[in-house]
C-alpha cells in the first residue's frame, strides 16, 4: 500500500524546501513556456525527469504488485507513459490504459512494450471490459489523465474512466495522481462531483494552488512535490508562496547573548470584558511562550484579580485607568487588541489608543476590534497608524469578520480566500492574516500571498484565534514586520498542533504548551523519502 506520511497519533512530519511557489494552473503553464522557449530547457527533458522521478517515488512507496497507468492525451499523459516505461524496465508488472488520442506507437515508450489498451469515446464494449479487468487486477492505479488546464466536469470518455477509478478506490485500490488529481481545478481547488481523488499526488516543480484549497486539498491525499529541472522561478511568476519550515527557521527572532526583558519585545494586550476573561488569558500565555520579554495585559477592572492568578508572568493594567493605560501603551513595541474585548469600556480604550498611538508601536486587531473597525467606530485608523507596507498593521479575521470588513458574503471569502485576503489588505492598508483551511497572509501592498502548510480542522475550536493573536503580537513586539509575524505565527501554531496530533481533543492551551517544540525546529523538516529531488512532503489533510 501507499502509506501516509505519518501514522495516526504520532507527530506529523512536514518537509518543505524554500522558497516554494504555489502557482495557479495558468501561472504554471506560463512558467513551463518560459523554461522551454526562453531558458533552454527542452520539453522532453522535463517530461522524462517528471516520469522517472515519479516512478522512483512510487517504486519506493508501493509493494511489488501490479500497477495500472491511465494516460491521457497531453503532457500529463506523457509523464504517465514515462513512469510506466520506467517501472516496466525495472521489472514491475505494469499495464497502460491510453485514454484519448496519443501517438501509436508512443515515442515516449522508446520501443518498449508494456501491456497496453487504447480507448476513446467510440471504443466498443469489449475494450471497456478489458479496461475493467486491468483495473481490477491492479491495487495501485496512476491517474495521468488530465492536467492543470482542465476546467469543469470532465468530458467523455474521461468522465466514465474517472468513475471507474472511483469505484476501484472504494474497493481498496490506491490512486496516485500526477501533478494534481484529474478534474480538480488547479486555480481554485473546485471539483465537480464524482471525481475519485487520490491517496498520493506527485506534483512537478511546485504544488499547484488548487491542491492546497478545499475541496482539492482533501482530494489530493499526501502531496509530494518533485524537482524536475526547472530554472528558478522569477519574482512575480507565482502570486502565492508556501510558508515552509526552512523559511520559518530564517525568520525566527533570536535572543542576543546579552539581553533584558524589555529588549525582547514589549507587548500590550487589550481585552477581557466581564465574562470573557479566558480569551485574553489564552492570548497572554501564548505571547509569553512565543518569547515576548515583557507582556502587559490591559483589561476590565473586574478581571484584574483573575489575571494575576492565571498569568502571573504578565503585568496587569486596569484599562479603565486612562493614565496607566496610556503610559503602558507609550512604553510598548506592539499593541494587540480584541480577544474578549466586547463593545464597552475596553472598546473606548482602543479608540483612545488609536487617537494617540506612538508611530513606533505596531498594532494587531482581532475579534471584537475588527467588528469595531468594520462598523466605522475606529474612524482615525488610517490617519493614526503608519502605512501598511511598513508592516505596522496586522488584521487577523476569520471569514465572518472578513465579510464585514469587505461587505460581502462569508461564503465568497471561503471560496476564494487568496483573492479576498488581498482585497482586504488593500482596502484597509494592512497585512491581513485570513484564518481558514488553509490560512493565508496578504500584504498591504502588492506581493505574494503566503499560504500556511500546517494547521487543520483541529483548529475549529473557540480560543485558537486568541492563541494566534498572542503569538503574532509577541512576534510584532520582537521586531518582525506584520507579514513575517503573521506567517511565522501561523507556522508555529500549526506545527505545535502537528507535534501533538491529538485530533478533535486538541485544546488552545495544548497548542500554547507545544510551542517550544515547534519553535525549536530547524531545517526543511523530515520525510521518509530519501531522494534529493523531493521539494515537499505534506501529509494528507486532517
Amino acid at each position: 500500500m501507499i502509506p501516509p506520511a505519518s501514522g495516526s497519533g504520532s507527530p506529523r512530519p512536514l518537509f518543505a524546501r524554500s522558497p516554494l511557489p504555489l502557482p495557479t494552473g495558468s501561472e504554471s503553464a506560463a512558467f513551463d513556456r518560459e523554461a522551454i522557449e526562453n531558458r533552454g530547457v527542452p520539453s522532453p527533458v522535463l517530461m522524462e525527469n517528471a516520469g522517472r522521478s515519479a516512478a522512483l517515488v512510487l517504486d519506493s512507496l508501493s509493494p511489488r504488485t501490479p500497477i495500472c497507468v491511465l494516460a491521457g492525451p497531453g503532457h500529463n499523459g506523457g509523464d504517465g507513459i514515462v513512469l510506466a516505461r520506467t517501472l516496466h524496465l525495472a521489472g514491475r508488472d505494469v499495464r497502460v490504459v491510453v485514454v484519448g488520442d496519443r501517438q501509436d506507437p508512443d515515442p515516449l515508450l522508446h520501443g518498449h512494450s508494456p501491456a497496453l489498451i487504447r480507448i476513446d469515446a467510440e471504443s466498443p464494449v469489449e475494450d471497456w471490459e478489458a479496461v475493467e479487468v486491468a483495473l481490477a487486477e491492479c491495487p495501485v492505479l496512476v491517474d495521468a489523465l488530465l492536467g492543470t488546464g482542465v476546467r469543469g466536469a470532465p468530458r467523455p470518455p474521461f468522465g466514465r474512466i474517472l468513475a471507474e477509478l472511483g469505484a476501484r478506490r472504494t474497493r481498496g485500490a490506491r490512486i496516485v495522481a500526477l501533478d494534481l488529481p484529474s478534474g480538480v481545478d488547479a486555480d481554485t481547488g473546485a471539483a465537480p462531483g464524482g471525481l475519485p481523488g487520490a491517496d498520493l499526488t506527485l506534483t512537478f516543480g511546485a504544488p499547484k494552488l488548487g491542491c492546497l484549497l478545499h475541496p482539492g486539498r482533501a482530494m489530493s491525499g499526501r502531496i509530494v512535490a518533485l524537482e524536475i529541472g526547472f530554472p528558478p522561478w522569477p519574482e512575480g511568476a507565482a502570486g502565492a508562496e508556501l510558508i515552509t519550515p526552512e523559511w520559518a527557521g530564517t525568520r525566527a527572532p533570536r535572543r542576543a547573548l546579552r539581553s533584558h526583558k524589555k529588549g525582547e519585545g514589549r507587548l500590550l494586550l487589550l481585552g477581557g470584558a466581564p465574562g470573557m476573561g479566558g480569551a485574553i488569558i489564552m492570548a497572554a500565555r501564548a505571547a509569553l511562550r512565543a518569547g515576548a520579554g515583557y507582556v502587559r495585559v490591559a483589561s476590565h477592572p473586574d478581571q484584574v484579580r483573575l489575571l494575576h492568578a492565571t498569568v502571573p508572568e504578565a503585568v496587569v493594567v486596569d484599562a479603565s485607568d486612562t493614565d496607566a493605560f496610556m503610559e503602558a501603551l507609550s512604553d510598548s513595541d506592539a499593541l494587540a487588541a480584541g480577544p474578549g474585548m466586547g463593545r464597552g469600556t475596553l472598546a473606548a480604550s482602543l479608540e483612545r489608543a488609536l487617537e494617540s498611538l506612538p508611530s513606533s508601536v505596531r498594532i494587531l486587531l482581532d475579534a471584537d476590534a475588527l467588528t469595531l473597525l468594520a462598523s466605522g467606530d475606529l474612524p482615525r485608523w488610517a490617519e493614526r497608524i503608519p502605512d501598511g507596507g511598513s508592516g505596522a498593521r496586522l488584521l487577523t479575521p476569520h471569514p465572518g469578520e472578513a465579510s464585514a470588513l469587505l461587505g460581502i458574503e462569508a461564503s465568497a471569502i471561503v471560496a476564494d480566500p487568496l483573492r479576498h485576503a488581498r482585497e482586504c489588505a488593500q482596502r484597509w492598508g494592512a497585512t491581513v492574516l485570513l484564518k481558514g483551511t488553509p490560512s493565508v497572509v496578504a500584504h498591504g501592498r502588492p506581493g505574494r500571498v503566503r499560504v500556511s502548510l500546517s494547521g487543520s480542522s483541529e483548529f475549529a475550536r473557540a480560543g485558537m484565534g486568541d492563541v494566534l493573536t498572542g503569538v503574532s503580537g509577541a512576534l510584532l513586539a520582537r521586531g518582525l514586520g506584520a507579514p513575517d509575524a503573521a506567517a511565522l505565527a501561523l507556522h508555529w501554531t500549526g506545527r505545535a498542533a502537528d507535534h501533538l496530533a491529538m485530533g478533535p481533543a486538541l485544546l488552545p492551551g495544548d497548542v500554547t504548551d507545544a510551542l517550544p517544540a515547534a519553535m525549536g525546529e530547524t531545517g526543511p523538516g523530515s520525510t521518509d523519502l530519501s531522494l534529493p529531488f523531493v521539494l515537499l512532503d505534506l501529509p494528507p489533510a486532517h
